[in-house]
Formats: structure tokens, C-alpha cells, sequence
């Protein structure tokens, strides 16, 4: 990705982030798995992971915002074979029927797909559910992640 693209990304997803935090209509609720081993991956430039951990104790502390970890101790989870994924669940309309259907957002080098047929969704529900039995809870979490920034960057 050029450094074009590159700003582009970023741009958008910092946009995208506002939405946590917009009144009305209410913010989304977000749930958040992370690997252990993303929080403490070695990188070059210390002071800008320190300030990752941070901005993460710091939405963690919103209603709305839920921030799991993956123990390294749980060994490897289901996720490893799917990847990276967002699973949207979307709130009823005003007559109570679904808005939208259930969709699974998966990003990769080339491109997005976006998954709404039952089966797709039904096997990606399966290894969020299995994320969810292994990762520790959400105070645990915001502790870890406070530790392994005391720990490997401050």
C-alpha cells in the first residue's frame, strides 16, 4: 500500500472509530478480542505502542466497548484457522423484524468480503463463542493489558 493509500486507511478508520462515540442514534456496542501476543509483540518504536496500550485502557473504560484477551496460556484458538473477523449483528427495525441480516466482515491484502448466508455465519458464531470461553474476562483484561504496558514499554 502506498503512502497515499496508506493515510486513506487510516483517515476512514478514524472516522469509522467516531461512531463509538456518537449520541444519537446510540453508539454500537463493540466487543473486542486481542491476542496476548499482539500486546506483547516486540516493535521498534516503543513510545507509540506504549500510547496503543493506553488509548486501549482508555475505551475500555467505555459502556459500550468490551476488550477481551486471549491468554497465551489458552494456546492456540479456533480463530488462528479463520483469521481476523467482524461479526455485525444489527438491531431490529422499528416494526421489530431484523434491520439487517447477521454479517461477517472479513478483511484481507486484496480486498473485503462480507459473509451473510446462514452457514457462513452459523461456523464464524462457533469460533466467537469459542474466543469468548477461553478469553479472560473484561477486568482481568484491562489489568493484563495495564501490566504488559508497565512491563515492556513505560
Amino acid at each position: 500500500m502506498g503512502e497515499e493509500e496508506r493515510k486513506k486507511a487510516v483517515n476512514f478508520r478514524i472516522q469509522r472509530q467516531g461512531l463509538l462515540t456518537r449520541r444519537l442514534p446510540p453508539a454500537p456496542e463493540l466487543t473486542v478480542m486481542l491476542s496476548e501476543a499482539v500486546l506483547r509483540r516486540p516493535v521498534p518504536d516503543r513510545p507509540v505502542m506504549a500510547g496503543q496500550l493506553r488509548h486501549l485502557l482508555a475505551v475500555g473504560q467505555r459502556h459500550n466497548i468490551s476488550l477481551r484477551v486471549l491468554p497465551l496460556a489458552a494456546g492456540p484458538p479456533l480463530a488462528a484457522e479463520a483469521g481476523t473477523f467482524v461479526l455485525l449483528d444489527f438491531p431490529d427495525s422499528l416494526l421489530g423484524s431484523p434491520s439487517e441480516p447477521p454479517t461477517v466482515y472479513v478483511e484481507g491484502l486484496t480486498g473485503a468480503l462480507y459473509l451473510d448466508q446462514p452457514h457462513e455465519i452459523a461456523a464464524y458464531v462457533r469460533v466467537w463463542r469459542g474466543l469468548e470461553s477461553i478469553a479472560l474476562g473484561e477486568g482481568e483484561s484491562i489489568e493484563l493489558i495495564d501490566a504488559i504496558r508497565g512491563e515492556c514499554y513505560e
